[in-house]
Formats: structure tokens, sequence, C-alpha cells
């Protein structure tokens, strides 16, 4: 890998152990104006102010750049993920964590970081969140794939389809 994609990669992979390809703000940036305009509009913001590029770029949503804190933390720490913190889970990632359900694996994320590196967990993350039937990468809330409609969309929400189902019953 060249270090342009490995850059970008890391970019790519938030320090908390989330997989920003697979966040439907960041789908909905790269690739879905009219999810980014939902989004926006749920949250009484302008759009600009939900375009994200990733959890270590200059570009980060409205949430990542305003409410995070776990990046700022990390950074000035000298780290690249939380699971190299001393205080490893600290309570600002374990109230984090527990808040939203494409939040459930963190801590198998953080400790594949670690055992195998960032790079292959990236890969892993990949095959995670896209479809079988035709690749696309799909949100940990996209029930079926945004592409072809397989259902469910990826491995991700196979593994956590009823832990989703029941926040969101809890969220009416």
């Amino acid at each position: 890998m060249d270090e342009k994609e490995f850059q970008r990669r890391k970019r790519l992979s938030a320090v908390c152990g989330l997989f920003c390809p697979s966040c439907t703000v960041y789908i909905a940036t790269q690739e879905d104006p009219k999810r980014l305009e939902n989004i926006a509009r749920r949250n009484n913001l302008p759009i600009e102010e939900w375009e994200c590029q990733g959890c270590r770029a200059e570009k980060r949503s409205h949430y990542c750049r305003n409410l995070c804190t776990m990046e700022p933390c990390a950074r000035a720490k000298g780290i690249d993920f939380c699971i190299e913190c001393d205080e490893y889970p600290c309570p600002e990632l374990k109230k984090f964590q527990a808040e939203m359900p494409h939040r459930l694996e963190l801590w198998e994320s953080q400790q594949r970081i670690k055992e195998i590196g960032f790079e292959a967990w990236f890969e892993e993350m990949i095959r995670h969140y896209s479809c079988p039937d035709c690749g696309t990468i799909n949100s940990a809330y996209d029930r079926v794939c945004r592409s072809c409609g397989r259902d469910p969309s990826c491995p991700y929400v196979e593994r956590h389809g009823e832990e989703i189902r029941r926040f969101f019953q809890k969220e009416k």
C-alpha cells in the first residue's frame, strides 16, 4: 500500500474504533445527498455542518467536530487509537459506546487493531460492512443494502439487527 492510501485509510479509522466508511453521515457526504439533507433537517443544522470526510479529516461532521472528545484526547496524548491509552477504556469511551447500536463492537475493534494493526483491521471492516451480494459498504442502520436491497445489508447488521431494531423502537 502506498503512503497516500495508508493516510486515506488512517483518516477513515476513528480513534474510538469506529469504521468511518460505514458511518451514515460519511456515506451521506460521499454519495447520498438526500440522506445528508435528511440528517441536517433532523438535527436542525445546515447541510454543511454535517459533511464529513472521516475522523481524522479537517472536514468533520457537527457531532465529530463539536461533541467527540476521543479524537482531541488521542491527539493530545500522541496516540492513534484509544486502546493505546493507559486509561483505556475511560468513562467517556464507555458512555459513548453504550449510547448507539453502531458502536456495539468498539471493544472488539480496539482489540483487533491492537492484535493485527489498523491496516488489517480496516480490511476486515470492509468485509464486515459490505453487502455479500454486491459489495456496497452499508451503515449499521441500513437494514437492507442501499444498492441491491439484500436483507440483511451486511454481516454487521446480520449480527446486530435485533439490537438495532430494539434501539429504534425505544426511540419512538
